[in-house]
C-alpha cells in the first residue's frame, strides 16, 4: 500500500512537472486553480496538493494565501519597498543594473547548469522563437533569464534578480510594440540567446558572460532607439 502511495505521488509529480516545463503561465507566473489543474492534470486534489507541497519545498513554486500559486522563487515581501524603488528609477537604470547582475549570472551558471536546466533553456528559446505574440515571446524570454539565474544554484542571485524583475514589472516602459505582431524570425534576441546558452553548455564562463553583457546592451539600444 505505501508502495502504491509513493507509486502515485510520483506520479502526480511528474505531472506537475511536464506541465510547468510547458505552460504558457502569465506574467506572474500563476497556476490554474487547485480544481482546475486537478482536472488538467487527470490527479487527484490531494495528490496535486503533495506535489505542490514538494516542489514549494525545492523552491519552484510559492504560495500566497488567498491569491494562489506561483511558479518561481517567492519575491520579496515588502511591496512597499518595491514600489518606492520603481517610483525612484526608470527603464534605462533598470537596463544598466541588469548588465551590472546578469553577466554575472550567465558565468556561474556556466559552472552549475545541469543537463535538465540546459534542457529547459532550450525549450525556452524555442517557444519564444515560435510565440504566437510579443506577450508570449516575452513571457518566454523572461523565463528564460530566470532559468539562467536557477542554474547558478545560488538562491541568493536568483533572489537578486527575482528583487530586479519585481521593480521592473512596476516600471512604465512607455512603449508599445508596432508591428508585425509577432517577433520576426531575425530578432536579434533569438541568435543572442542561442549564444549565451551555447556558452552555458560548454562550460564557457567568460563566453556567456561577454554573451549575455552584448545581449543586454543590444536591448538597452533598441530600448532607448524605440
Amino acid at each position: 500500500m505505501v508502495n502504491m502511495e509513493a507509486s502515485l505521488d510520483a506520479e502526480a509529480l511528474g505531472r506537475l512537472r511536464d506541465f510547468l516545463a510547458g505552460a504558457a503561465l502569465g506574467d506572474d507566473g500563476r497556476l490554474p486553480p487547485e480544481r482546475e489543474l486537478a482536472d488538467r492534470l487527470g490527479l487527484t486534489r490531494a495528490s496535486l496538493r503533495r506535489a505542490l507541497t514538494t516542489l514549494q519545498g525545492e523552491g519552484v513554486l510559492w504560495r500566497h494565501v488567498g491569491k494562489g500559486t506561483f511558479a518561481g522563487n517567492r519575491p520579496i515581501d515588502n511591496a512597499s519597498d518595491v514600489a518606492s524603488m520603481a517610483r525612484r528609477t526608470n527603464p534605462i537604470e533598470i537596463m544598466n543594473a541588469r548588465i551590472a547582475i546578469e553577466p554575472e549570472i550567465a558565468r556561474v551558471a556556466a559552472l552549475n547548469a545541469t543537463p535538465a536546466v540546459l534542457a529547459e533553456l532550450r525549450q525556452c528559446m524555442a517557444r519564444a522563437f515560435n510565440a504566437p505574440d510579443w506577450r508570449q515571446y516575452e513571457h518566454w524570454d523572461n523565463r528564460l533569464h530566470r532559468t539562467i539565474a536557477e542554474a547558478t544554484q545560488n538562491s541568493l542571485l536568483v533572489g537578486l534578480l527575482d528583487t530586479l524583475n519585481a521593480v521592473r514589472r512596476e516600471v512604465n516602459w512607455g512603449r508599445l510594440r508596432a508591428d508585425p505582431k509577432r517577433p520576426p524570425p531575425d530578432h536579434h534576441s533569438f541568435a543572442e540567446h542561442e549564444q549565451i546558452v551555447e556558452a552555458i553548455a560548454n562550460r564557457d564562463t567568460a563566453g556567456a558572460a561577454a554573451a549575455m553583457r552584448l545581449h543586454l546592451q543590444s536591448v538597452e539600444r533598441h530600448l532607448r532607439n524605440s
